[in-house]
């Protein structure tokens, strides 16, 4: 492990992070999710010029495990090579909640640099729920 990140995680989120998408910023961001279920989901940043239509890299990598049919979550690893550190939009820890029963970490990691973990409750204490 790095300082707390899951090796696996962090391994295959450097494979990914010159498939991100931006063009704009150049600030390409990779989330790896990891289901109950030890099942792994990536998801990269995609820019787009009209920047409300650009999508984070966490809601990618949830909407494909979704899609896959997960729906509970252990950790999830957010991963960019150059600073700032990538902690999640309040967008993407809305939609993460939606899927957290009380134990979801949040791994943010910047290449070369220090590890942080987060509950998810921490960085988003009182999510919207109906």
């Amino acid at each position: 492990m790095v300082l707390g990140c899951p090796e696996d995680l962090l391994s295959l989120a450097t494979t990914y992070v010159d498939n991100a998408y931006a063009p704009y910023s150049g600030y390409r961001v990779v989330a790896v999710l990891r289901d109950v279920h030890d099942r792994v989901f990536v998801g990269v940043n995609v820019e787009n010029p009209s920047y409300g239509l650009t999508v984070c890299a966490e809601r990618v990598a949830l909407f494909s495990a979704v899609t896959a049919g997960a729906r509970r979550f252990k950790e999830i690893l957010v991963y960019t090579s150059k600073p700032p550190p990538p902690i999640p939009c309040g967008a993407c820890l809305q939609a993460l909640s939606a899927f957290d029963e009380g134990g979801l970490r949040v791994y943010v990691h910047v290449g070369g640099g220090l590890c942080e973990s987060f509950a998810l409750a921490e960085l988003l204490p009182r999510p919207f729920r109906l």
